[in-house]
This record gives C-alpha cells, sequence and structure tokens, in this order.
C-alpha cells in the first residue's frame, strides 16, 4: 500500500490582505503575520498552538495562508499536500492524469512548492518541506 501523504496547509485568496486577516481574527481567533514584497505578500495563517518548529502541536491540525487575489492567482481556496519527494510526485501526478502548473520553487525557510490541477480540475498544491531534503 502507498504511504499517505499529510494534508498540512491551506491557501485562500484575498483581495485586501489586512480585512480578510481582522476578519479570521475576530471570528476564529486565528493569528496572522504579514509577509514582505520579497515574500509575494503572503500572510502567513495560524490556527493551531505550534511547536519550536513552527508545526502544529496537535495531531490532524494544520495552519494556512492568505494569498494575493490576482488576475493570474487562483480565485479559490487550495490545499497543501505534503510529500517527501517533490520530483517523484510531480512525474506521479502527470501519470495519473494531473496537469502540473509549472516548475517547484523553493519558499524560503520552508522547502519546494509547486501546484497542480487534480482529474476534477481542481487545484492542489505540493509542499516537499526544508527538513526532508536536509
Amino acid at each position: 500500500m502507498k504511504e499517505m501523504n499529510p494534508l498540512v496547509h491551506f491557501e485562500m485568496p484575498a483581495e485586501d490582505r489586512k480585512r480578510m486577516s481582522v476578519f479570521y481574527t475576530k471570528v476564529f481567533g486565528w493569528k496572522t503575520q504579514m509577509l514582505g514584497d520579497d515574500m509575494g505578500s503572503y500572510v502567513l495563517v495560524t490556527t493551531s498552538d505550534v511547536d519550536e518548529n513552527g508545526r502544529p502541536k496537535d495531531a490532524g491540525m494544520i495552519n494556512g495562508g492568505f494569498y494575493p487575489k490576482t488576475e493570474d492567482s487562483a480565485p479559490y481556496p487550495s490545499l497543501v499536500i505534503a510529500v517527501d519527494d517533490i520530483k517523484e510526485s510531480i512525474r506521479n501526478i502527470a501519470a495519473a492524469g494531473g496537469k502540473v502548473l509549472g516548475e517547484p520553487v523553493e519558499i524560503p525557510g520552508f522547502g519546494m512548492y509547486v501546484s497542480f490541477i487534480d482529474t476534477e480540475n481542481n487545484r492542489v498544491s505540493l509542499m516537499e518541506p526544508l527538513m526532508n531534503r536536509m
């Protein structure tokens, strides 16, 4: 049986990242961290207490982020799956009928990242965490 890769992160588009951050903080108590232009104006979202490595302490919990909504960005939420080998996963996606969207990019301090379209036209992403590459 194939090893299961866990769901580790979510992403949602934001027209106004400050407004979206305030909303989710007020309604759900989430914590947000605004990143700068060098990180694509991304907003890190913490939905669960984290350990010293920034990973959720409680099993089954995930954190996420908000990305700027643009004409080129996905207009809907996305899920991120952790994999041990992003290149192998890309080959498996193509072999199973999915479409990888570009080349993997390094997210400093986190790992390699790439998005894909599954067979049902859903946008999903892969993350090969930095700790897997050490």
